[in-house]
Parts: structure tokens; sequence; C-alpha cells
């Protein structure tokens, strides 16, 4: 679960004067109205008609813009959609304020269901791939493949690095982090940040590291910011302690999609090796270890993530939908 920032804002329509989300060359966005929330929704225009749909969902404190270096490389395999969740990115918070796994599955399942794009390939990080495991097991209709990095599933043994982010689900701790912060610089934040979520912030580019800026300063001035980071904090948390056919491990086994799991080796908030058990969850499996990546393969190594989906593709005889063309760097 990746790390931000908050101050307390319960989900209202509240639409604050912020500067403008970037967009990167062949993206665009859009709006999406459904019942109780409002996506924002970034794309790629296909290469060409025909190609089977896939959605990406972002992890905690993140946004759409985490897949806009693997999307280009899936132009030629896939229709590519990246979902803001509700409170992240540019989506205002959901209406009834609820920012658990189980809401944002909601909000994904709702968002499918209204496009009738499915079943589509779901690629879920962190947070984002406890969002899609249970999308996938209890929805299996809307999914074709399930792809995910560094998924935020329970662990016994939760990393000393990934504490100061579970505790800001604890009533207080965010407002008094909030307090201890404000003197923080959006610059200091995004380094903390990338060292917490990188198996090597050197690879970091400058114009990566200003246009992180830039949506770091853009977030802090949404009232919302921190009641999102902390209630979907607690969402988390909540899931992890949840039994029976609700608990998250027990869902893995039930997802019926073939699933490419992705782990980094320097992963400081989901543990390297849970990516075992993993792998004995999901019944249709295949593993890729990345020793060197951190939480985000998908933006440190999205060539390699590109060409892992492409082999579950081949492996699974979806290849044929996406046509001959490969993956682009």
């Amino acid at each position: 679960m990746s790390s931000t920032e908050l101050p307390s804002v319960l989900a209202t329509s509240v639409a604050p004067k912020v500067g403008t989300v970037r967009v990167a060359a062949g993206e665009r966005l859009r709006t999406v109205g459904l019942p109780g929330i409002t996506l924002t929704v970034r794309s790629r225009p296909p290469v060409r008609e025909g190609l089977p749909p896939a959605l990406y969902v972002h992890g905690l404190g993140g946004s759409s813009q985490n897949w806009s270096a693997l999307m280009p490389r899936m132009d030629g395999l896939v229709d590519s959609e990246a979902v803001d969740l509700p409170g992240f990115g540019d989506s205002p918070p959901p209406d009834d304020g609820d920012y658990s796994v189980t809401g944002h599955a909601r909000a994904v399942i709702r968002f499918l269901d209204a496009a009738e794009r499915g079943p589509v390939h779901l690629f879920g990080n962190s947070l984002g791939g406890a969002v899609t495991t249970r999308v996938a097991a209890v929805r299996p209709d809307l999914v074709r493949t399930l792809t995910l990095v560094s998924p935020a599933l329970p662990e016994i043994r939760v990393q000393r690095s990934a504490v100061p982010t579970a505790l800001l689900a604890l009533p207080g701790v965010a407002a008094l982090f909030t307090r201890f912060t404000k003197d923080w610089s959006a610059e200091q934040r995004v380094r903390g940040v990338t060292a917490l979520c990188y198996g090597d912030p050197g690879m970091v580019t400058p114009e990566g590291f200003r246009n992180a800026v830039e949506e770091m300063e853009r977030r802090l001035a949404l009232p919302y910011f921190w009641d999102a980071m902390a209630r979907s904090a607690r969402g988390i948390v909540n899931a992890y302690t949840l039994g029976g056919q609700h608990g998250l491990w027990r869902q893995a086994e039930r997802v019926l999609a073939p699933t490419l799991l992705v782990y980094g080796g320097r992963d400081q908030l989901v543990s390297y090796r849970m990516a075992q058990r993993a792998a004995r969850a999901f019944r249709d499996s295949r593993l890729l270890t990345l020793p060197d990546a951190g939480h985000v393969a998908m933006m440190e190594y999205p060539e390699t993530v590109a060409t892992a989906f492409r082999e579950l593709l081949a492996d699974t005889g979806e290849l044929a939908d996406a046509g001959p063309t490969s993956a682009r760097s």
C-alpha cells in the first residue's frame, strides 16, 4: 500500500479549484457519472478496432497516472483504460464515504457494468490488487485475466517499513501526522514516497520527479485528500481481519481467471515472501518475481511486465483475440 498524505472532510460534493491533472501524450481523460460516484477514466485510443478491453486499478495514494508507463506498451494487445478510484486522482469522494475494499470493488463493478466492456483484462496494484481480487472472486463474468502487482493481501508479519502506512488507519493519526508534517514541502513528500515505493529511486527521471511534485501539490490542495487516505488505509486493515468467505485469501482461491502475479524483491510495503503463498492461492497463476523492483513494478519495469502479460495471453489462448502485434516500448 503506497503512502502519501490527509485534513478530515467527509465525502460531499466539495469541488475545490486546484491544478489540472497531467495527461501524457496519447492519453485522454473523461468523467463517468454513476449512481453515488463520479469516476475519472484515463485511456489510450486503441491502435485498431476489436482489441479486448483492459482496466487498471491503482493503489493507496495513487491514481490512474501510475499506469501511464505501462499502457503504451500494451497498445497492440488491449484497449486500455485506467480508473481513478473514488477520492483519488481526479475522482471526487463517493457520496456514501465508503472507502473499504468492498466499496472500491463496488465502484469498479459499477463502472464495468455501466460501460458494458466486460469481460476485461483486469490489473491491480497494492490496494488495487486487493480490490481487483475481490472483483474477480465475486464477478467472474467481468474478468478475462487478472494481473496483480504487489497486491495488498493479508500478511501475518507486516514489514516494519509498512507500519507507518497502516497506522493511518487509526483514529486521530492522520490529523496528528498532518500537523507534524505541515512544513514539509511537496518535494520532500515525493522523495519520501519514491524512496518507499521504488526499488531504486534513482530510476525516476528529473521530469518524472517534477511531474510527481506538481501532482502532489495539486492533491494537497484537495480538502478530502487525507480523509480518503485514512479511510482507505482503514479499509485495507479491516479487510485483513475478515475471515470466512469474505477473507481476501479465501476470495483469491475462488478466482477463476488466469492470474499473473508480479512481486518485487525490494518491495518495502508488500513482502516478497508472500509471492509463493499467492501462487498457491490463485488456482491458475503464473509468478513473475523481479529482484530489483519495489512496490510499483509497472512503473519501474513496464516493458518486463508487458512482456509477461503477453506471455499470459499466449499461454491462455487470449493472444489470438489481441492479434499478432507485440507490445511496443
